[in-house]
């Protein structure tokens, strides 16, 4: 292969996606993309090029000095920029922000190419992708302009990298701004969108897998079940998907057709309404058996609404369960606020 594709995700959110070559040590490559990258002596000497290899093979070489990398740090998935070259596509966690780099947010424009209504619970938005559309992890979002306002709403891809289409499902708020403008959008109509966006996507799977939707939050973990579905795993996945309502349980369908892709995924729904007639009444955390944690042992990606992050949170504690890792992306109906936890990590 004459080029690995290298994700760097800032900690601002911004993801900026480069080619580096075979035998390329990445601190030039981005350099070479225009993106100035932390750094002082480019010799291994100095250690202001560290960063975390989120995933992806590589080699540091041995021309770099204990002071600047030490083994502990390598062992961790540590890196410096400036001595390591890729042998596959990696994903790399930059510890500054885009703005100090010199880089930034990609901006694009994309056509609708259908909107489906699930009752007045949400809408699944189509969009045909461009082709200048950046590359994004599965489980970012990017913000998009609503016509005729100054405004943005930011939504999840729940389409996989590299779909002919990006799709988008969004709650239906009444009396919302994209709300209002989805009821009478047509087919055509060109969208302003920002992005990718967000330090909540699917890492290495390593470990069992433990996924939390809320409601509309089922959007990212569709863009990474595709991506299970296709790459493989032979690590259990289990997803819980709870909804305040009967009506707001949409695209279960397609939850069932990963269940069949994927051997080692499973799944449970549960609605919190009392009066609902659903078989599992309650929240998430009511329907989070034992088998499902691995004492531990278990990477949690977790997307929904504020008191739902929170009582996940509150039960962890209070079962003395610290996961390998949280990563958590919380939301509100009009504005989301994605945030990102690790924890254990």
């Amino acid at each position: 292969m004459s080029s690995y594709s290298i994700a760097l995700n800032f900690e601002d959110g911004v993801t900026r996606f480069i080619d580096c070559g075979a035998h390329e040590k990445v601190l030039d490559a981005a350099y070479r993309n225009r993106i100035n990258l932390p750094m002082d002596c480019s010799d291994g000497v100095c250690g202001t090029c560290k960063c975390h290899a989120e995933s992806g093979r590589y080699d540091m070489g041995d021309d770099y000095i204990e002071d600047a990398l030490t083994q502990d740090e390598a062992d961790q998935g540590l890196v410096l920029t400036c001595q390591m070259v890729p042998q596959s596509d990696c994903v790399i966690s930059v510890p500054m922000p885009s703005t100090a780099c010199k880089t930034g947010t990609a901006k694009f424009a994309a056509g609708v190419a259908d909107i489906a209504a699930y009752g007045d619970a949400a809408y699944e938005l189509v969009l045909d992708v461009p082709e200048d559309a950046p590359v994004f992890l599965p489980g970012q979002y990017v913000n998009i302009g609503v016509p005729g306002s100054s405004e943005h709403r930011s939504y999840s891809f729940s389409s996989a990298p590299g779909d002919r289409r990006m799709t988008f499902l969004i709650k239906q708020v009444p009396g919302g701004l994209m709300s209002g403008w989805l009821t009478g959008a047509e087919r055509g109509q060109q969208l302003e969108m920002t992005g990718p966006l967000g330090s909540f996507y699917l890492r290495a799977v390593q470990r069992p897998l433990l996924l939390l939707a809320g409601g509309t939050g089922l959007a990212p973990f569709l863009s990474m079940l595709e991506v299970l579905a296709r790459q493989g795993t032979d690590q259990p996945v289990h997803m819980i998907y709870g909804v305040t309502r009967d009506q707001d349980l949409v695209l279960v369908d397609r939850l069932q057709d990963y269940a069949q892709r994927i051997p080692a995924f499973s799944f449970t729904t549960c609605v919190a309404d009392p009066e609902t007639a659903h078989e599992r009444q309650g929240y998430v955390t009511g329907h989070m058996p034992a088998q499902v944690l691995h004492a531990g042992n278990v990477d949690v990606y977790l997307c929904g609404p504020p008191p739902m992050v929170e009582a996940v949170q509150k039960h962890f504690k209070a079962q003395g369960l610290e996961p390998a890792s949280f990563h958590y992306e919380k939301f509100t109906p009009n504005h989301p606020s994605p945030v990102h936890v690790e924890a254990g990590a």
